[in-house]
């Protein structure tokens, strides 16, 4: 059940309105089903002999004014109060008399006809479809003062969840003041006229987004909006200083003309230059992309390595998410950028599910917490290394690295929903849980490709080697996760492990040190989640290409031996990347 509040000056003009045709004919039967002392004229039921609506709508506008005009020039200048009260389409059709209630009970919730008091402001409550009403009251009372209306918002929000409970109706998640303005529905009609699949409000928010996304300054993020195509406006003060931004599309202008302006603040409650400017106060590094140098570490494609160091940082949010703190809130900001970064460099089979997946967790990364040390660069130089890396290709290493990234990002999704439902946050809660809905769709379709590659590998190893692995995974996993009779299911991480021994690195050691990176009771994969933290840990191509014998692990036995659980081998020594294949020296003369 949402209620939409309004104010306005016209008591006539909104009564007009209610009982009319509406914009589109979709008033139909428009009559009261409620009033402050269950007498008022009704237009759509007027059982006089010779009924005249019009006549019945001016008496019943004048029965809601007579306090305003009595107050004279001490009532409010806005001395409307209309609100539209709409149940979910889920929901049961509600009788006039239960309107009748909710009706009542708003009013008395957010003060203006309190119960018993006979001073109470007048009031109608008019229902023209099954599945909303209007109530418009007049805000001056019987001793002719004013209501007091604080907080009036949240008030009805708060009597709706109790209406919803008692009576069996769909509970919404309570909001908290946070969220990003919804568009009008002036600017939704305008939208479908011209054929647009959403609003300019929520275009030009989006667009926002990304432009801020690992930006390093104020000048590089107006920049990046002008190159999207977007028209940019600076307010600035009488100083010369920029105090404020307008955004706007093109070709998007109003009756006379004009471009139809948004200023950032509008847009969401963190796009507003201030906000932007304390965000930007953490720049991102000059090239998070580049290689550690003297590590060893493989050189990838710029687009595959910006997305195998955000998996580490990604990684690492997801640990400061599960510790609880709350300077965990830069995180989920970070994250934010993340997603947006991610989802304009996409492939073209990710990009509507990523799109959908950023546009869901920007309401996760708002709430009333603040963190007030917490460090954001890592995850903005992130954002800023898959945007300055340019477009990911859907295949071969690109695609690899991208269903990499996908993994991590689910489980930092579950964790940002469970950070949020601790502090009893439940639209970001909602939107953590859906936003990992969508990066789940967008990883089956990134992993395909390289893990029907992994699988191949898995299977053409030999039967003792593949053996011997699958006695490792087992040992290695929880015993409290479920488990599976079918050696095939650990094709891909057995095949991983035999490249990652191949490597030069102890597979049981590794693969421990995989499990322990932290929990894996939220992963819908367990292997898939193994597969790629072994691939990250051990700096193995994240798409391992076509078939190709792999060499036996260096003790010249044709398959190593089954290793028992729980034993595993010291270390070995880090490998020396300049030590010479024998396979390409150069033939004995």
């Amino acid at each position: 059940m949402v209620p939409k509040i309004r104010r306005g000056s016209r008591t006539h003009g909104v009564l007009v309105y209610l009982f009319g045709p509406g914009k589109r004919d979709e008033h139909t039967d428009p009559h009261l089903v409620g009033s402050w002392d269950g007498f008022a004229p009704d237009p759509g039921r007027d059982t006089s002999p010779d009924p005249d609506p019009r006549a019945t709508l001016a008496r019943l506008a004048a029965a809601l004014d007579l306090r305003v005009k009595q107050a004279g020039t001490r009532a409010p200048a806005q001395h409307v109060w209309h609100c539209s009260v709409r149940t979910d389409p889920g929901d049961r059709t509600l009788s006039d008399a239960e309107w009748s209630t909710v009706a009542r009970r708003l009013v008395q919730a957010v003060g203006l006809a309190p119960d018993g008091d006979p001073d109470g402001c007048r009031w109608v409550a008019v229902r023209h479809a099954e599945d909303h009403i209007h109530i418009v009251a007049t805000m001056v009372r019987g001793d002719l003062r004013r209501p007091r209306m604080n907080y009036d918002y949240r008030k009805a929000q708060a009597e709706c969840r109790r209406i919803e409970k008692e009576w069996g109706l769909r509970r919404l998640k309570p909001g908290d003041g946070t969220a990003a303005k919804n568009p009008t529905s002036a600017e939704r009609f305008k939208a479908e006229r011209v054929g647009r699949s959403e609003t300019p409000r929520e275009t030009l928010r989006e667009a926002v987004r990304q432009a801020l996304a690992g930006a390093a300054d104020e000048a590089e993020f107006f920049t990046r909006l002008r190159d999207k195509g977007l028209r940019v406006k600076l307010r600035e003060a009488p100083s010369g200083d920029s105090i404020g931004y307008s955004v706007a599309l093109p070709g998007d202008r109003n009756r006379d003309g004009t471009p139809i302006w948004f200023p950032g603040s509008t847009l969401a409650p963190d796009l507003s230059l201030p906000k932007i400017r304390l965000r930007l106060a953490d720049p991102p590094g000059d090239d998070p992309t580049a290689p550690e140098v003297g590590t060893g570490r493989t050189a990838w494609p710029p687009t595959a390595q910006g997305r195998r160091t955000a998996t580490g940082i990604a990684e690492r949010a997801a640990v400061v998410l599960d510790g609880g703190d709350d300077e965990a809130a830069t995180q989920l900001v970070g994250m934010g950028e993340l997603l947006d970064a991610v989802a304009q460099t996409s492939p073209a089979a990710t990009r509507a599910e990523l799109a959908a997946a950023a546009r869901s967790f920007e309401r996760a990364t708002r709430s009333h917490i603040r963190a007030e040390n917490a460090d954001a660069r890592a995850m903005r130089s992130a954002a800023r290394g898959i945007i300055q890396a340019g477009g990911a290709l859907g295949r071969g290493e690109d695609g690899g690295a991208t269903a990499m990234l996908l993994s991590t990002l689910v489980l930092a999704a579950i964790t940002a929903a469970r950070w949020h439902s601790a502090r009893g946050h439940a639209q970001q809660a909602a939107a953590s849980r859906q936003t990992a809905q969508h990066l789940c769709a967008a990883y089956q379709q990134a992993a395909a490709s390289p893990m029907q590659a992994l699988h191949a590998h898995g299977r053409a190893l030999p039967e003792g080697q593949r053996r011997g692995y699958e006695i490792t995974i087992r040992a290695a996993l929880p015993h409290d996760l479920p488990r599976t009779d079918s050696e095939a299911q650990h094709d891909a991480l057995a095949a991983t492990l035999a490249q990652a021994e191949q490597a030069g690195h102890d597979p049981d050691a590794l693969l421990q040190q995989a499990v322990d990176m932290r929990e894996l009771d939220s992963a819908e994969n367990v292997n898939d989640v193994l597969v790629w933290r072994l691939r990250r840990l051990a700096d193995l191509p994240a798409h391992p290409g076509p078939i190709s014998p792999l060499p036996k692990a260096g003790t010249g036995r044709t398959a190593p031996p089954a290793r028992r659980p729980g034993v595993h081998r010291a270390p070995p020594s880090a490998p020396r990347p300049d030590t010479p294949d024998s396979r390409n020296r150069p033939p004995r003369r």
